[in-house]
């Protein structure tokens, strides 16, 4: 790649980012007029100056079929674990039972990283309390889990949502890893605490 194509792709990357500061700026306020969308774009120009952060590496690439899929069952698993949750509360029978279980992922992009984080820790009962960004592992409590199936289980929800999320948005590299036999499968050891 020259280096003219890979300033483009920075600064391409850099203007959808700062677009969507701007997008998150009206949508706090409620409204969309000249007055937010100017104090939207000063903002995100200072915030991205402020507080800069590593470029993040966006692959060009959207399939509309695997982002449908990623959302559907988004929010299946949220209805479903808020029932799960919901039982485990009024149960009197209930005996607390939790993990941290480390996940090794199979991206190499913080994007991915951050959106499987994030869709791990809205559904109930998980949240991401940790993350190795060189290793690509996350650190997730997990609440009912019992056996070491149920932390495979767990693992393999996860493994799941990453490769639908590297499917909708990945990079071609993700996609073939997320691909990969061993996708499912490779980390059948303990890990629980």
């Amino acid at each position: 790649m020259s280096s003219d194509s890979g300033h483009h792709i920075r600064a391409v990357s850099q203007f959808v980012l700062l677009g969507g500061l701007v997008v998150l700026w009206c949508l706090m306020w409620g409204q969309v007029t000249v007055l937010t969308v100017v104090t939207g774009v000063i903002l995100a120009v200072v915030i991205s100056l402020m507080f800069y952060l590593p470029a993040i590496d966006l692959s060009g690439r959207v399939n509309v079929w695997y982002l449908l899929v990623f959302f559907v069952r988004l929010i299946i698993d949220i209805a479903r674990a808020s029932i799960d949750v919901a039982w485990l509360v009024i149960n009197p029978r209930y005996k607390p039972s939790s993990a941290v279980i480390a996940i090794p992922l199979d991206t190499r992009s913080d994007l991915i990283m951050t959106f499987t984080a994030e869709a791990i820790s809205l559904v109930p009962g998980s949240i991401v309390v940790d993350v190795d960004r060189q290793e690509s592992v996350l650190y997730v409590h997990v609440i009912n889990v019992r056996t070491e199936e149920d932390l495979e289980e767990f693992r393999n929800e996860v493994f799941a949502t990453e490769k639908r999320l590297v499917m909708a948005i990945g990079s071609k590299d993700d996609v073939w890893r997320v691909r990969q036999p061993n996708h499912l499968t490779r980390f059948n050891t303990g890990g629980s605490s």
